[in-house]
Protein backbone atom coordinates (compact mmCIF):
# COMPACT_ATOMS: atom_id res chain seq x y z
CA UNK A 1 0.00 0.00 0.00
CA UNK A 2 2.71 2.13 0.81
CA UNK A 3 4.57 2.27 -2.40
CA UNK A 4 1.08 2.20 -4.27
CA UNK A 5 0.58 6.20 -2.09
CA UNK A 6 4.01 6.75 -3.15
CA UNK A 7 3.42 5.97 -7.12
CA UNK A 8 -0.14 8.19 -6.29
CA UNK A 9 2.13 11.19 -5.32
CA UNK A 10 4.54 11.28 -7.54
CA UNK A 11 2.02 10.96 -10.26
CA UNK A 12 0.76 14.36 -9.99
CA UNK A 13 -3.30 15.44 -9.35
CA UNK A 14 -3.87 14.50 -13.23
CA UNK A 15 -3.78 10.88 -12.03
CA UNK A 16 -6.23 9.84 -9.56
CA UNK A 17 -5.80 6.86 -7.53
CA UNK A 18 -8.84 4.80 -9.00
CA UNK A 19 -6.99 5.51 -12.52
CA UNK A 20 -3.76 4.24 -11.28
CA UNK A 21 -5.11 1.06 -9.66
CA UNK A 22 -6.84 0.43 -13.28
CA UNK A 23 -3.80 0.78 -14.94
CA UNK A 24 -1.94 -1.22 -12.53
CA UNK A 25 -5.11 -4.16 -13.40
CA UNK A 26 -4.49 -3.65 -17.43
CA UNK A 27 -0.98 -4.06 -17.02
CA UNK A 28 -1.01 -7.45 -14.86
CA UNK A 29 -3.67 -9.05 -17.55
CA UNK A 30 -1.48 -8.03 -20.57
CA UNK A 31 1.29 -10.55 -19.04
CA UNK A 32 1.82 -13.83 -20.62
CA UNK A 33 -0.53 -16.74 -18.71
CA UNK A 34 2.89 -18.04 -18.12
CA UNK A 35 3.90 -15.79 -16.05
CA UNK A 36 0.51 -15.52 -14.13
CA UNK A 37 0.11 -19.30 -13.76
CA UNK A 38 2.86 -21.67 -14.05
CA UNK A 39 1.11 -24.30 -15.08
CA UNK A 40 -0.39 -25.12 -18.45
CA UNK A 41 -3.63 -26.94 -17.61
CA UNK A 42 -4.50 -30.56 -18.06
CA UNK A 43 -7.21 -29.85 -20.81
CA UNK A 44 -4.78 -28.10 -23.22
CA UNK A 45 -1.26 -30.50 -22.17
CA UNK A 46 -3.80 -33.72 -22.67
CA UNK A 47 -6.25 -33.63 -26.07
CA UNK A 48 -5.88 -36.96 -26.79
CA UNK A 49 -7.38 -38.25 -23.44
CA UNK A 50 -10.63 -38.32 -23.18
CA UNK A 51 -13.10 -35.28 -21.97
CA UNK A 52 -14.49 -37.73 -19.47
CA UNK A 53 -11.13 -39.11 -17.78
CA UNK A 54 -10.06 -35.31 -18.26
CA UNK A 55 -13.31 -34.36 -15.97
CA UNK A 56 -12.61 -37.45 -13.34
CA UNK A 57 -8.87 -36.30 -13.06
CA UNK A 58 -9.79 -32.56 -12.40
CA UNK A 59 -12.47 -33.87 -9.88
CA UNK A 60 -9.79 -36.21 -7.94
CA UNK A 61 -7.94 -33.47 -7.83
CA UNK A 62 -10.15 -31.04 -5.88
CA UNK A 63 -11.04 -33.93 -3.57
CA UNK A 64 -7.83 -35.19 -2.38
CA UNK A 65 -6.21 -32.02 -2.37
CA UNK A 66 -4.72 -32.70 1.30
CA UNK A 67 -2.81 -35.83 -0.05
CA UNK A 68 -1.90 -34.53 -3.43
CA UNK A 69 0.77 -32.11 -2.87
CA UNK A 70 2.63 -32.43 -6.17
CA UNK A 71 0.71 -31.77 -9.11
CA UNK A 72 3.18 -30.65 -11.67
CA UNK A 73 3.02 -34.26 -13.27
CA UNK A 74 -0.10 -36.47 -13.68
CA UNK A 75 -0.23 -39.91 -14.98
CA UNK A 76 -3.41 -41.15 -16.61
CA UNK A 77 -4.38 -44.63 -17.48
CA UNK A 78 -7.54 -45.20 -20.05
CA UNK A 79 -8.78 -48.50 -19.68
CA UNK A 80 -11.49 -48.24 -22.47
CA UNK A 81 -8.13 -48.63 -24.70
CA UNK A 82 -7.15 -52.06 -25.47
CA UNK A 83 -3.80 -52.99 -24.09
CA UNK A 84 -1.47 -53.55 -27.80
CA UNK A 85 -2.02 -49.58 -27.66
CA UNK A 86 -0.06 -46.96 -25.07
CA UNK A 87 -2.84 -45.70 -23.07
CA UNK A 88 -0.85 -44.82 -19.68
CA UNK A 89 -0.38 -41.04 -20.16
CA UNK A 90 2.26 -38.93 -18.36
CA UNK A 91 0.79 -35.43 -18.71
CA UNK A 92 3.53 -32.73 -17.70
CA UNK A 93 1.39 -29.88 -16.55
CA UNK A 94 4.67 -27.48 -16.85
CA UNK A 95 5.59 -28.27 -20.17
CA UNK A 96 2.20 -29.09 -21.81
CA UNK A 97 3.08 -32.12 -23.22
CA UNK A 98 1.81 -35.84 -22.74
CA UNK A 99 3.71 -38.86 -23.39
CA UNK A 100 2.06 -42.19 -23.77
CA UNK A 101 3.27 -45.80 -23.18
CA UNK A 102 2.30 -49.35 -22.89
CA UNK A 103 0.28 -50.87 -19.47
CA UNK A 104 -1.01 -54.02 -18.72
CA UNK A 105 -4.12 -54.64 -16.52
CA UNK A 106 -4.95 -57.44 -14.33
CA UNK A 107 -5.61 -60.88 -15.15
CA UNK A 108 -8.44 -60.88 -13.42
CA UNK A 109 -10.52 -58.19 -15.13
CA UNK A 110 -9.86 -60.01 -18.43
CA UNK A 111 -10.24 -63.73 -17.36
CA UNK A 112 -9.71 -64.50 -21.11
CA UNK A 113 -7.41 -62.83 -22.06
CA UNK A 114 -8.80 -60.73 -24.97
CA UNK A 115 -6.44 -57.70 -24.33
CA UNK A 116 -9.27 -55.48 -22.99
CA UNK A 117 -10.29 -55.15 -19.28
CA UNK A 118 -13.61 -56.25 -18.68
CA UNK A 119 -14.36 -54.96 -15.12
CA UNK A 120 -12.46 -53.36 -12.52
CA UNK A 121 -12.20 -55.04 -8.97
CA UNK A 122 -10.39 -54.14 -5.65
CA UNK A 123 -10.85 -57.31 -4.04
CA UNK A 124 -8.17 -59.12 -2.18
CA UNK A 125 -7.10 -62.08 -4.37
CA UNK A 126 -8.94 -61.31 -7.96
CA UNK A 127 -5.53 -60.06 -9.52
CA UNK A 128 -7.93 -57.16 -10.93
CA UNK A 129 -7.28 -53.99 -11.95
CA UNK A 130 -8.87 -51.40 -9.61
CA UNK A 131 -10.29 -48.05 -10.79
CA UNK A 132 -9.94 -44.65 -9.08
CA UNK A 133 -7.57 -41.99 -7.82
CA UNK A 134 -4.01 -43.25 -6.60
CA UNK A 135 -1.07 -41.26 -4.39
CA UNK A 136 2.25 -42.54 -4.99
CA UNK A 137 4.64 -43.18 -2.43
CA UNK A 138 8.27 -44.35 -2.62
CA UNK A 139 10.68 -45.53 -5.11
CA UNK A 140 11.60 -49.19 -3.95
CA UNK A 141 13.56 -51.94 -5.53
CA UNK A 142 11.39 -55.07 -5.53
CA UNK A 143 10.91 -58.31 -7.17
CA UNK A 144 10.32 -56.76 -10.49
CA UNK A 145 13.48 -54.33 -10.28
CA UNK A 146 13.00 -50.71 -9.54
CA UNK A 147 9.36 -50.11 -8.77
CA UNK A 148 6.77 -47.12 -6.64
CA UNK A 149 4.36 -48.05 -4.22
CA UNK A 150 0.50 -46.60 -4.61
CA UNK A 151 -2.16 -45.45 -2.38
CA UNK A 152 -5.57 -46.08 -3.09
CA UNK A 153 -7.80 -42.99 -2.30
CA UNK A 154 -11.00 -43.95 -3.50
CA UNK A 155 -13.37 -46.78 -2.19
CA UNK A 156 -13.16 -48.80 -5.30
CA UNK A 157 -9.37 -48.97 -4.94
CA UNK A 158 -8.89 -48.56 -0.71
CA UNK A 159 -7.19 -52.21 -0.69
CA UNK A 160 -4.76 -50.91 -3.16
CA UNK A 161 -1.40 -51.01 -0.19
CA UNK A 162 -2.81 -54.32 1.07
CA UNK A 163 -3.40 -55.47 -2.38
CA UNK A 164 0.76 -54.71 -2.98
CA UNK A 165 -0.70 -52.78 -6.16
CA UNK A 166 2.27 -50.73 -7.38
CA UNK A 167 3.97 -49.43 -10.89
CA UNK A 168 6.92 -51.90 -11.88
CA UNK A 169 7.84 -53.41 -15.26
CA UNK A 170 7.59 -56.25 -16.51
CA UNK A 171 8.74 -58.83 -19.59
CA UNK A 172 5.08 -59.10 -20.95
CA UNK A 173 5.05 -55.54 -21.53
CA UNK A 174 6.37 -54.34 -25.03
CA UNK A 175 6.03 -53.33 -28.90
CA UNK A 176 7.82 -56.80 -29.35
CA UNK A 177 4.96 -58.51 -27.33
CA UNK A 178 2.10 -56.84 -28.83
CA UNK A 179 4.06 -57.52 -32.20
CA UNK A 180 3.73 -61.20 -31.53
CA UNK A 181 0.62 -61.87 -30.15
CA UNK A 182 -1.09 -58.88 -30.78
CA UNK A 183 -1.84 -58.14 -26.96
CA UNK A 184 0.33 -57.38 -23.76
CA UNK A 185 0.19 -59.96 -21.09
CA UNK A 186 -1.57 -59.70 -17.73
CA UNK A 187 -0.47 -58.04 -14.34
CA UNK A 188 -1.55 -59.00 -10.96
CA UNK A 189 -3.47 -55.72 -10.86
CA UNK A 190 -0.16 -53.93 -11.36
CA UNK A 191 0.79 -51.53 -13.50
CA UNK A 192 3.49 -53.19 -15.11
CA UNK A 193 5.00 -51.49 -18.06
CA UNK A 194 7.92 -52.13 -20.14
CA UNK A 195 11.62 -52.04 -19.09
CA UNK A 196 12.26 -49.80 -21.35
CA UNK A 197 9.70 -46.65 -19.98
CA UNK A 198 9.93 -47.74 -15.94
CA UNK A 199 12.68 -45.61 -15.69
CA UNK A 200 11.24 -42.33 -16.98
CA UNK A 201 7.58 -43.08 -15.20
CA UNK A 202 9.53 -43.28 -11.87
CA UNK A 203 11.65 -40.27 -12.12
CA UNK A 204 8.74 -38.30 -13.44
CA UNK A 205 6.51 -39.30 -11.72
CA UNK A 206 7.57 -39.13 -7.96
CA UNK A 207 6.46 -39.22 -5.08
CA UNK A 208 3.02 -37.18 -4.02
CA UNK A 209 1.65 -37.25 -7.57
CA UNK A 210 -1.59 -38.62 -8.70
CA UNK A 211 -2.01 -42.08 -10.76
CA UNK A 212 -5.64 -41.82 -11.79
CA UNK A 213 -6.89 -45.69 -13.79
CA UNK A 214 -10.75 -45.44 -15.19
CA UNK A 215 -12.05 -46.28 -18.52
CA UNK A 216 -13.14 -43.56 -21.22
CA UNK A 217 -15.81 -46.58 -21.98
CA UNK A 218 -18.15 -46.18 -18.93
Amino acid sequence: MDRIRTMIDRSGPAMSRRALLAGMAASAAARPASAASPQIGLWASAPEISAILRARVMRALAVHESRIWTRDVVAIVDFGLPSAMPRLFLVDLLAGRTQAMLVAHGSGSDPDHSGRLQHFSDVMGSEATAEGAYLTGEAYIGDHGPSRRLAGLDATNIHAEERAIVIHSAWYVGPEIVARQGRLGRSNGCFAVSAADIGALLARLGRGRLLYAGSSAT
